[in-house]
């Protein structure tokens, strides 16, 4: 690695590869050497917004540079699996966006083909780094809520910002998938990543019957071991801006965390304001604009984290196996969305592993 930076390579450049790459941008370890993007056009204005020094049309050719250490995917979830192949293939670490795969079979290949490769496959769930939730869970770990018992989280707004999470086949199932997953994983991380032993879920589509097959409000609560619970709701159907919250209870004590309200700017705009984190697809109207809205998200402490991992061959604090449980959680509650409590470890045919999680939920 030249002068000790982790070169990165990243590949998307939608809403989530602009907030990467002012991530990467913040770390004093990481240097974005290279994007790519299936278009051209979008590729070289990408790079020279970012001070990127290569852009490429093909995520291969990305991968093969050899001033690339770690590739970064930012692109949509069917393409979440050929591109981390291919990095690991090539010999490159993997930092791979939520959720990890659209099926669980690309995740067990994802996990496999960076095991083969002996490359670190990272999972980037950044609530596990914002500063509030952080303190959060310091708090639970110090004992001072005494023995915690349930964790909730939730987040919530009207929709997501791109096309293609409309489409099931394309993203494996809607809010549960897009923003559930964010509260599976907090559970777990605060809870200590005990095992899941049965999930109970609520789900449909509420409000936007005529954009989606998938469901856009999902409600989930886990059982896991050792007499503890997470209770997570995600929907894409609540007008008013972006709502991300989460509460800790224990015997002695609980904690409320609202990561976008504490610190944010009540704001009115009947046109509304431009780049932010908060994922909503329109600010006007009253929003809540937070005046570092990229550190308070995590997602700079996230990429610097994963960095830093591949610098000192450290082991992520979030892996590509998190993610892989995340996703059999996600499974488990479509299922039991349509037939009740489910219990875990969760029992798929090779064929449903295949099929995304959706299909649980509207088998056939």
């Amino acid at each position: 690695m030249a002068s000790g930076e982790v070169g990165v390579g990243l590949v998307g450049t939608g809403f989530i590869g602009q907030a990467h790459a002012e991530a990467f941008s913040l770390s004093p370890v990481a240097s974005v050497r290279a994007v790519a993007s299936r278009s051209p056009d979008r590729a070289a204005e990408f790079a020279a917004r970012w001070g990127i020094p290569a852009w490429h049309a093909d995520y291969r050719e990305l991968a093969a540079r050899p001033d690339v250490d770690v590739v970064c995917v930012a692109a949509p979830n069917y393409l979440h699996r050929d591109i981390a192949v291919a990095a690991a293939r090539a010999g490159k670490h993997v930092i791979c966006e939520k959720p990890l795969a659209r099926t669980l079979r690309e995740a067990d290949e994802m996990i496999a083909a960076c095991r083969e490769a002996g490359v670190k496959l990272m999972y980037a769930e950044e609530i596990c780094f914002a500063p509030k939730y952080v303190r959060a869970k310091e708090l639970a770990d110090e004992g001072a809520l005494g023995d915690v018992y349930l964790v909730r989280q939730s987040e919530q707004h009207y929709g997501p910002h791109s096309d293609w999470f409309w489409d099931p086949e394309l993203a494996g199932g809607g809010v549960l998938m897009d923003m559930g997953c964010h509260g599976i994983e907090f559970a777990r991380w605060v809870h200590g990543k005990p095992p899941a032993r049965s999930v109970s879920a609520e789900a449909g589509t509420f409000v936007h019957n005529e954009r989606t097959r998938a469901e856009d409000h999902a409600i989930i609560t886990i059982r896991f071991e050792g007499r503890r619970v997470g209770l997570i709701e995600a929907s894409w159907a609540m007008p008013g801006g972006m709502d991300d919250r989460a509460e800790i209870v224990g015997s002695r004590g609980v904690t409320y965390a609202d990561l976008v309200r504490g610190s944010s700017l009540t704001t009115f705009s009947d046109v509304g304001y431009g780049y932010a984190v908060e994922k909503a697809p329109d600010t006007r109207g009253w929003t809540f604009t937070m005046f570092d809205e990229l550190w308070n998200s995590g997602l700079p402490q996230e990429m610097d984290h994963f960095a830093r991992c591949v610098a000192e061959d450290a082991v992520p604090s979030e892996t590509g196996e998190d993610g892989r449980v995340v996703l059999e959680i996600i499974y488990a509650a479509y299922r039991a969305a349509r037939l009740g409590r489910v219990e875990l470890p969760l029992q798929l045919t090779e064929q449903e592993a295949a099929e995304p999680p959706f299909a649980q939920l509207n088998p056939g």
